[in-house]
């Protein structure tokens, strides 16, 4: 360590900044750089495009099915005077941002398999859901317990799915890096 002088005169200890080669070419070359065909980058953006996709396509139609034929006739007799039409936007946005948050807190991580993806997804759909059902029990007039209750058990059953499937798939199409 080198001592440097202050104003004062009193010599203190000058720590200097150590960093791996590859690290000074990163900082130096900026933070946006292409990607290098064949490189780990590129196979990990592979991976996490895949992963992306393949839960999406998983729990888009799970999603549909339990709304709009396994359940449909509780949620209309429960919350009908609630129901308008569906907007397309909105829905949309919903499922692009989830599978984000799926892939990002749940099956995104060098060392996610299917077991432990199964566990953190369903417990990532039950506080996820859980967050919109206790808060519509709270604030809406005709939200009811057993609304909540099976909409929160959906929510879990759904995003455990749809994230193991979609890391399976992920697994078999692209290897982790």
């Amino acid at each position: 360590m080198e001592k440097s002088s202050t104003a004062s005169g009193l010599r203190e200890p000058k720590q200097r900044l150590l960093m791996k080669p590859e690290a000074s070419q990163s900082v130096s070359s900026g933070i946006l750089r292409p990607i290098a065909p064949g490189s780990a980058r590129e196979a990990a953006v592979n991976r996490y495009a895949v992963l992306y996709v393949a839960t999406l396509f998983v729990l888009i139609p799970l999603d549909f099915l339990f709304l709009g034929v396994v359940a449909k006739g509780f949620f209309t007799s429960q919350v009908g005077n609630m129901l308008g039409e569906i907007k397309l936007a909105p829905a949309a946005l919903f499922y692009l941002l989830y599978v984000v948050g799926i892939v990002i807190f749940v099956s995104g991580a060098a060392h996610a398999n299917a077991q432990s993806t199964l566990l953190y997804g369903a417990l990532f759909g039950l506080f996820c859901y859980a967050t919109f059902d206790l808060t519509s029990l709270s604030l809406l007039r005709h939200w009811s317990w057993p609304v909540a209750i099976v909409d929160i058990s959906w929510g879990a059953i759904v995003t455990a799915v749809s994230s193991t499937s979609g890391l399976l798939v992920a697994n078999w199409l692209v290897p982790k890096v």
